[in-house]
């Protein structure tokens, strides 16, 4: 497959372009010129800075009607859509920074707009800025994002959780491809490092018009990183090392551009060995290792571009189940799983005259083993899945944008272990949307339906009536869905989006087939085949209000679930295991985020941030849901400073996080008390000379609390989380 996916990028390359360029220079409202100034076209994935005289130029610009975007850390962004064609000069005047946030692209709603545009509300951050939170993980870092949280087993497995849901209910993309890695296990996490992610966008909510199945409770959406700027090259090393596992985090990277080639090659090695409670006891067999590699080559010239990115990632991970010997070794003991993790992606892009289509094609492998005693894995499971996505951007019409899509999947899951948790089987999708987007002054208004159709057969397995037996399935699942969201500026600083879309999510192998005792919860769990489609509608609300030095935000959904599945005790035993299987019920959740930023003038260089979020579920039986996260508040205040030429982008900072008792359980949960965690976190630019590299010092519940997450799956079994944990970073660029 890597093969074929390669020589269509070589054969796709050999187009002849012509010759479109723009430039111009870029002054503040002073007629002082601007340097360091970002100007991009987020469409065409181009982008360049400002020099030393305030100028920019970027060629091989396809013609054609595109959105161009100027931003600087200290001036207001400004966006405007131009005509492409020959040669334009664009001379621009940034105005002095008022909203203190440069806008970013949005790549994960298609349209791909700059945040003020948008009629979504996505979350974006930078992997930078969660690492600078002292994230000993990808996923612990967007688990500081509000709305956001993760079901975790120790350091090394993290699912997310969007609103109080997860698991196959929230898609995950990399690399533009939607990652399959067998999601549904309660031990399986997404098996992705955060070294050569440039950024995190969260959709939270429906976005099955987007993506069809699985995306009914949220996208998680991660951008590797950006190529390097044209005729330039540039290398890095970064090192971290965490006290309180021991762990240390290595990533290298490199690439170079030329005005039509581009090429990156990244790789990262993770090691940690057991945790550490607030006692100073290990939790044993929760270290890991982990090794990483990207490469990333893109064509582009006026009339086409395109990107092939691949990632290998190999994982080695203990299976924690007690407090127990006491050591600092880092390869994992048993029970154990190793995971590798493949991901192959080809984005392509077609400029037509007053149009253009997109081309996306994956690949996804994903080798699933769990040795439980000895190097012969029981379990051994073989996941492979092709997809693909198609969209035309059909020329503007006036105002309108619209865009029609084709997606597809084909996935295979093979056993090759004696111990089988879901059968053989094979999964097709085949789903089409058509999505408008229509803009006039500061209002927006988007809409679009779509049509899905999932397949899922399952080869017979097993002595009918006993444990492992897998009867063969044939099943087919459809859903429409669709979604109308408005943005409009209520006045010139308050900013409102409401959004009302439908979702759906077939029901996963697991939940169809399941027979057998599931180890990691000590239950025996049976499958049904007859679970309908999960289907709900969410109802979104959103509130800005932003001016010089006060921003505020409040978030307010209400999702309603039909058919939604879960898992319930029969009252039987097998083998002095409970029995528990699939039923289903509708469900409601509701609830929201709200915070605010506080940046006052004459201090502009002191920031106090404050969030608070709430999640409630319930059955319409009026039982609560499991894995709902607890209510969370988080204030952070940050202080920027500069020391001279030695110390540049400085900061330091404290943030408090207070999470509320969870008593709303459950009836197979436990209640949890509320903690309050301190964390600390201090960095900077540093330069002697011709010497430069940045740092981060950051201390992680610094006064060393003894808590448990309700989200926790060690909570069970009496097992705290993570005591006190000092990181330090250190990145050269060579």
């Amino acid at each position: 497959m890597k093969y074929i996916l390669l020589a269509l990028f070589l054969g796709f390359s050999i187009f002849v372009s012509a010759q479109n360029t723009i430039k111009g220079t870029v002054t503040d409202p002073t007629k002082n010129t601007i340097e360091g100034v970002m100007v991009s076209f987020p469409e065409l994935h181009k982008e360049t800075t400002t020099n030393e005289k305030g100028e920019y130029s970027i060629t091989n610009l396809p013609s054609g009607n595109f959105t161009i975007s100027f931003s600087h850390p200290n001036f207001d962004t400004q966006s405007s859509v131009i005509a492409i064609n020959k040669e334009i000069v664009l001379d621009i005047t940034l105005e002095e920074e008022h909203t203190h946030h440069i806008e970013e692209v949005i790549l994960s709603t298609k349209f791909n707009k700059v945040q003020s545009q948008n009629v979504m509300k996505v979350e974006h951050s930078s992997i930078k800025a969660l690492q600078q939170k002292g994230a000993a993980t990808l996923i612990e870092g967007l688990a500081t994002i509000p709305g956001v949280s993760q079901i975790s087993t120790g350091t090394s497995i993290g699912k997310p959780v969007i609103r109080g849901l997860s698991g196959n209910r929230v898609l995950v993309y990399s690399q533009g491809v939607r990652l399959e890695n067998q999601q549904f296990g309660e031990e399986h996490g997404l098996g992705l490092s955060d070294s050569g992610v440039e950024s995190v966008e969260i959709i939270k909510g429906p976005a099955s018009l987007l993506y069809g199945s699985d995306a009914l409770g949220g996208v998680l959406y991660l951008n590797p990183e950006k190529f390097a700027k044209a005729n330039t090259y540039q290398a890095d090393l970064s090192q971290k090392y965490f006290s309180n596992t021991m762990g240390s985090n290595t990533s290298f990277g490199l690439k170079s551009s030329s005005e039509n080639w581009k090429f990156l090659v990244r790789g990262g090695y993770n090691s940690h060995a057991d945790y550490k409670v607030a006692d100073g006891t290990r939790v044993t067999n929760t270290r890991f290792e982990e090794t990483d590699a990207k490469i990333g080559v893109g064509y582009a010239n006026s009339k086409f571009s395109s990107t092939f990115r691949y990632n290998i990632n190999n994982l080695a991970l203990g299976l924690p189940e007690e407090v127990g010997d006491q050591t600092t070794k880092r390869n994992p003991d048993f029970p154990r799983q190793g995971v590798l993790g493949q991901i192959m992606s080809l984005h392509n892009t077609f400029f037509l005259k007053n149009s253009k289509i997109e081309a996306d094609f994956g690949y996804i492998s994903n080798k699933r083993k769990e040795f439980e005693d000895s190097n012969v894995p029981l379990l051994d499971m073989n996941l492979q899945t092709l997809n693909y996505d198609l969209k035309y951007f059909l020329p503007k019409f006036g105002n309108f944008e619209t865009i029609v899509g084709v997606q597809g999947m084909n996935q295979t899951n093979d056993n090759l272990g004696e111990e089988l948790l879901i059968p053989n089987a094979t999964t097709k999708d085949l789903g089409g949307l058509i999505t408008t987007n229509y803009e006039w002054n500061k209002n927006v208004i988007q809409a679009g339906i779509r049509f899905d159709s999932r397949t899922i057969t399952t080869e017979n397995h097993g002595v009918i009536g006993e444990e492992g037996y897998f009867e063969a399935i044939d099943k087919q699942f459809t859903s429409f869905n669709a979604s109308l969201g408005y943005k409009t500026n209520l006045t010139e600083k308050i900013t409102m989006r409401v959004n009302v879309a439908s979702g759906f999510r077939a029901p996963n192998l697991a939940e169809l087939t399941s027979n057998g005792v599931h180890e990691g919860s000590n239950r025996y769990e049976i499958g049904n085949t007859n679970l309908k489609n999960e289907q709900n509608i969410q109802a979104d609300l959103n509130l800005e209000y932003g001016n010089e030095h006060f921003e505020v935000f409040v978030n307010g959904f209400y999702n309603h679930i039909a058919n939604y599945i879960f898992i319930a005790p029969t009252g039987d035993v097998i083998d002095d295991n409970d029995v528990y299987n699939y039923v289903q019920d509708n469900a409601k959740l509701f609830g929201g985020e709200a915070g605010i930023h506080i940046h006052p003038h004459p201090i502009d260089w002191l920031h106090l941030t404050s969030s608070f979020e709430s999640v409630t579920a319930e059955n319409d039986n009026g039982d609560n849901l499991p894995l709902i996260p607890a209510n969370k508040w988080n204030t952070n205040v940050r202080a920027d400073f500069k020391l001279g030429k030695t110390v540049t982008d400085g900061y330091i900072n404290t943030a408090v996080e207070t999470t509320l008792a969870q008593n709303n359980i459950s009836p197979f949960e436990t209640k949890t008390l509320d903690y309050t965690l301190l964390n600390f976190g201090l960095g900077g630019k540093i330069t002697f000379g011709n010497f430069k590299f940045e740092t981060t010092l950051n201390a992680n519940n610094l006064l060393n609390r003894n808590y448990v997450s309700h989200l926790s799956r060690l909570k069970a079994d009496g097992i705290a989380n993570m005591g006190r944990n000092i990181i330090l970073g250190i990145n050269f660029n060579l």
